[in-house]
């Protein structure tokens, strides 16, 4: 029996030594594109303003949440608030208590030009002094924790020009992402850290030319990465040339209409994806290129609900992620989904405004449709989030939830 004994606890020894020393020798080149590690955005922010903080104790239920469905590259946004460092805190802790728990960090730094989010009128080409201490603490992070931050992005939509209120110019971006890069060719940032900016498709040339400049040239040069955003859902209003029934599919299902719908939604998504990828060669580049954000909100009382472009409910919301995923990990694609739970602050004056419902989750922690058939296979068996079990939106209702379905009224050609 003692014998037994010795070699069960030495082989459990063994496993958390290789299992630290894969966390250590995990790199973004390994981890972007590999399936086998799924990314999603987080927050788990819960009250209607940033100001309440999600505890220690609350991240760690939504990571271990997310472990269960394979995500294991999670992206944050901005490193001014404790909820980055409690994020790398809750795996460090979830990895001492089951060596088996991995998790790695797309770490977000916060940029914005002088004058943001203030009365005065923002100044695009000049930036906020706040920039630089979000790149030190940043940089003190991703030392800290070596083995869990594996990317940082200087910037989250920070050069696309609708981002009225605190955009800035190039300039501004890889004047950062060479600091950076200058730090770790000095051994003051792990040597394979990857270092980009997340920005909208636009943002890096694939769109309307006036973003081709040389500081984005010089860009795409310095970064390690492409990182995109592209979000069809929020075109079904500013853009629907791919949003309505065609002639030919009006005698379709109602469940086949939709899957047309949400099949140009991703033609749509993978039509920015090449255009930037156009672009680059066209500047000579030839770098690897991921999705930084795309999702589908579930519910919205405005422009994409009910009485706008009727885009937003939980059954588009799961068929656009699941084509979109089927996509992205058959190309070797890191698709970061935005995103995890849904997040009251960002629209705190409408709670039913699409900001607020764009989480695979509910705030209280329900599994809306696409995770659905999880709860059946008990997947989530002994998870809770704040003290609530994981259940299905509806009750798991299905005809409920299809009757709240609609189906665009507009024809395209």
């Amino acid at each position: 029996m003692k014998i037994v004994i010795y070699i069960f606890l030495l082989f459990s020894c063994n496993l958390t030594q290789k299992i630290t020393a894969n966390q250590f020798n995990m790199t973004a080149e390994k981890l972007l594109g590999n399936s086998n590690y799924q990314s999603i955005c987080y927050g788990g922010y819960r009250g209607n303003t940033r100001s309440i903080e999600p505890t220690l104790d609350q991240i760690k239920e939504d990571l271990v949440i997310l472990h269960a469905l394979n995500f294991k590259f999670i992206r944050t946004y901005n490193v001014h608030l404790k909820q980055t460092e409690n994020v790398l805190k809750a795996i460090r802790l979830l990895q001492a208590e089951n060596p088996n728990f991995e998790m790695y960090l797309f770490l977000g730094a916060w940029i914005d030009c002088k004058n943001a989010w203030t009365e005065s009128a923002p100044i695009h080409n000049q930036e906020s002094e706040r920039n630089q201490v979000e790149i030190k603490e940043a940089v003190r992070l991703a030392n800290a924790y070596p083995d869990i931050v594996k990317v940082i992005s200087v910037g989250n939509e920070a050069m696309v020009k609708w981002a009225t209120s605190y955009y800035v110019e190039p300039e501004i971006i890889l004047k950062w992402v060479n600091y950076l890069q200058d730090l770790k060719k000095a051994k003051n940032l792990p040597k394979d850290l990857w270092i980009t900016s997340s920005d909208n498709f636009a943002s890096w040339g694939g769109g309307d030319a006036s973003y081709h400049t040389t500081n984005l040239v010089n860009l795409y040069k310095s970064v390690d990465y492409i990182s995109i955003h592209t979000y069809p859902m929020h075109d079904t209003h500013y853009n629907p040339v791919f949003w309505g029934i065609r002639d030919g599919e009006m005698e379709f299902t109602k469940d086949q209409k939709i899957q047309k719908l949400i099949e140009r939604s991703v033609d749509y998504a993978k039509n920015q994806y090449f255009q930037v990828q156009k672009y680059m060669k066209s500047i000579g580049v030839n770098k690897p290129i991921h999705i930084g954000e795309t999702g589908w909100a579930s519910q919205s009382n405005e422009l994409y609900g009910d009485l706008g472009s009727q885009a937003t409910d939980e059954f588009k919301a799961a068929s656009y992620y699941r084509l979109m995923k089927n996509w992205t990990d058959s190309n070797s694609i890191s698709m970061f989904y935005f995103e995890a739970f849904d997040e009251n602050w960002k629209d705190a004056k409408n709670p039913n405004g699409s900001e607020n419902h764009f989480g695979l989750f509910t705030l209280e922690g329900n599994a809306k449709y696409l995770f659905w058939d999880e709860v059946d296979k008990v997947t989530f068996k002994g998870l809770s989030r704040d003290g609530k079990q994981i259940t299905k939106t509806y009750k798991g209702n299905f005809e409920l939830l299809f009757e709240e379905v609609k189906i665009p009224k507009k024809l395209l050609n």
